[in-house]
């Protein structure tokens, strides 16, 4: 008889020091066989899925709510999930269940839920039936874990890689740690140590310490020590002012916490060492530009982290594009994310000219719209497919990207693709889906902060990060935390932290 699991998503990292709020309009809502149907899309559950057949197991999948980064998420979100997952979860209850896999962020907020991740948690530890099944889950690497989400899940296992390349095979791994779990009878405990540590998403790249150097030590911990099943290592999400935001370490052991907590000890002990590798500083746009265009040949990059719509920014802002325009530089291309400027390019038709006033509304830390005369290029519905099934993006939305619908506009020698629905710069097929070579330009500007450099980098000749006005500023000193678990680094730089005791 085969093995029944219950499957279910909710994806939303939550920048609670934006405007406004996040509905469920924002969200895409997948259920049951539409769940399903997402094998192969390069998602993480694609990856359950990928294990899942292998195995023989009977997959009962509930329902999946994914959104993009944005601000705090409506009480009314969380409640149609529930509603809808906790009945699915008690009418298969009834009919028998082996554990149950979740797809989930590790981020997401509420107007009245901090950690809407153990919340859930927790709340299907009440259902009938589900009291004592092993739970399964995947987090993104920036996760604010909690030790509520570690109580009442057996496995946490997040992403290794930042850029996510990696969110499906995480998938895979953490389905085959539950199939390790069920063929063995061996139910494993998530254990949990926090880091009074915050670091801004720049300062998480993978590629370089402090996470490189953690990973390593992560890597090496799971190789030396058979008891451990997987050791995460979760810089956080900075933007949200929760109490537990920031990193943290966990490690899936079914050994007893008095063995496995020495290592998260160390691991804090290291993380503190190693505080300031993650600080990134940055200059102004026009420095840059002043420095490199008499030298610099293309493509060039120029990255905006404070603009980061990974991140959860509005993706509207202009300081690239003013800066680009200062310096009239010709064969440069910008995205800018303003579909009222979509709509009058479309209504304009191709090849008007026309005045736009472009971006520039998102955030009240932008100057505002820039208003320039534009010849429309192109129009399109702004979909296409992924051309690296490992994009970042693939962990967020699967293989197929919807932009809304885009409007291609030029100004001199300056290419600004306009979209309707804020798209990470995560995948190249963005701009040639909208008949733009990337490689045929001299000056790109990205809104993001790390994930951007998978699809970037193999045709970038240099790479700039850029300090410009927006919500996710890499300073995070300048964020208000009222909810965050102090003494925190460097918000309360004087502190000393006393041998992992954190």
């Amino acid at each position: 008889m085969s093995r029944r699991i219950l499957l279910a998503g909710l994806f939303h990292e939550t920048h609670t020091f934006l405007e406004g709020r996040t509905t469920l309009a924002d969200f895409a809502v997948t259920r049951g066989a539409g769940i399903l149907a997402k094998a192969g899309d390069g998602s993480p559950t694609a990856g359950f899925l990928e294990v899942a057949e292998a195995a023989g197991w009977e997959v009962v999948p509930t329902i999946d709510l994914r959104g993009t980064p944005s601000a705090m998420v409506a009480d009314a979100v969380l409640d149609h999930f529930w509603t809808e997952f906790a009945a699915a979860a008690e009418r298969e209850a009834a009919r028998g269940l082996d554990a149950v896999f979740l797809i989930l962020h590790g981020a997401m907020a509420t107007e009245s839920h901090p950690d809407v991740e153990g919340e859930v948690l927790a709340r299907l530890r009440q259902l009938p039936g589900l009291a004592t099944l092993p739970v399964f889950a995947v987090l993104d690497l920036h996760a604010n874990v909690t030790a509520r989400m570690a109580a009442h899940a057996n496995a946490l296992i997040a992403y290794r890689e930042n850029p996510h390349t990696d969110a499906q095979a995480t998938a895979v791994r953490a389905a085959r740690l539950l199939q390790r779990c069920l063929d063995t009878g061996t139910v494993p405990h998530t254990h949990w140590r926090r880091a009074p540590i915050i670091w801004a998403p720049p300062g998480t790249g993978t590629a370089q310490d402090p996470m490189r150097g953690l990973n390593a030590m992560a890597r090496a911990l799971e190789a030396e020590d058979a008891w451990i099943w997987e050791m995460n290592v979760t810089p956080g999400f900075s933007f949200a002012d929760t109490p537990e935001t920031g990193l943290s370490f966990s490690l899936v052991s079914p050994a007893p916490a008095e063995q496995v907590q020495p290592h998260l000890e160390r691991f804090c002990r290291e993380a503190w060492r190693w505080r300031e590798a993650g600080v990134v500083t940055y200059p102004g746009v026009e420095v840059v530009l002043q420095k490199i265009l008499p030298v610099q040949a293309g493509p060039v990059l120029l990255v905006e982290p404070a603009d980061n719509i990974g991140g959860g920014a509005p993706g509207d802002g202009t300081g690239v594009l003013r800066g680009v325009l200062k310096f009239d530089v010709s064969d440069s291309a910008v995205i800018i994310n303003d579909p009222a400027a979509v709509s009058a390019a479309t209504q304009a038709g191709l090849g008007a000219q026309l005045t736009l006033a472009i971006g520039g509304r998102g955030s009240p830390l932008d100057p505002g719209p820039v208003e320039l005369t534009v010849v429309v290029v192109s129009t399109s519905d702004g979909k296409f497919e992924l051309e690296d099934i490992h994009s970042h993006l693939a962990s967020m939305r699967g293989r197929h990207i919807d932009m809304g619908p885009c409007a291609v506009v030029r100004h001199r020698g300056i290419t600004i693709l306009l979209t309707s629905r804020k798209t990470p710069p995560f995948d190249l097929g963005q701009w040639r889906s909208q008949g733009i070579d990337p490689e045929k330009l001299k000056v790109i500007g990205v809104k993001a902060a790390v994930a951007h450099r998978q699809a970037y980098d193999p045709i970038m000749t240099a790479s700039y990060f850029v300090d410009t006005p927006g919500p996710c500023s890499s300073n995070v000193e300048v964020f208000t935390f009222r909810h965050l678990r102090r003494p925190v680094w460097p918000l309360d730089a004087t502190f000393e932290c006393a041998a992992g005791r954190v």
